[in-house]
């Protein structure tokens, strides 16, 4: 009897899990700053984070070859984790205040551009090698190409509809970007410059 994990089980669990540990981190850090009465740290760690994100676009620049020194991995790997922690500072920054709509749309287009980003890193690259592993696995223990069908079925449809992923992550990265840029210009116009 054969016993495998679902693609489920190996890639869109652990997937959600990264964005539940995102928010659970920006809850942790904002509980702790709200208990050592340090909730005005919170309010400057927006700017870190636009930097960090900011910086974060170098891979798209080495993907496009804008930039040319480095191994794309290495920017990639970069990207990754400037953009994760740019994107905590903000969730810490956005805290768990109700005071703006333009702020709050902004973080809710950050986390479905983050979501769409970890879909492309946790779950195509990997999802892509189980399912030939799989494919390879079945067709050793002589299965048919009509029961392999059959068998990975589910899986086939749950990696189809990842590979989906580039068509939402570019117009909400370009959405995030818009709604960050208008919550900063507000910022600097209703600012107390006195």
């Amino acid at each position: 009897m054969r016993t495998r994990t679902s693609l489920f089980t190996r890639e869109v669990l652990p997937f959600f899990l990264q964005l539940v540990l995102l928010g659970f981190a920006a809850l942790a850090i904002d509980a702790v700053l709200h208990r050592l009465n340090g909730v005005w740290i919170g309010r400057y760690l927006g700017i870190p984070g636009v930097f960090l994100i900011i910086g974060s676009f170098g891979y798209s620049m080495r993907k496009r070859q804008l930039i040319s020194s480095g191994r794309p991995a290495t920017w990639l790997r970069l990207h990754e984790r400037m953009a994760w922690a740019g994107s905590l500072l903000i969730l810490v920054h956005a805290g768990i205040h109700f005071n703006a709509i333009l702020p709050w749309l902004a973080i809710w287009a950050m986390f479905v551009n983050i979501a769409s980003g970890l879909t492309g890193k946790f779950l195509l690259k990997r999802a892509r090698i189980r399912l030939e592993e799989s494919k390879s696995l079945m067709r050793a223990q002589g299965l048919s190409d009509t029961e392999l069908e059959d068998e990975l079925y589910w899986d086939s449809l749950t990696f189809d509809a990842v590979t989906q992923w580039r068509a939402v992550h570019f117009p909400i990265t370009l959405a995030f970007t818009v709604l960050a840029l208008g919550h900063i210009a507000s910022i600097f116009l209703f600012w107390g410059w006195k």
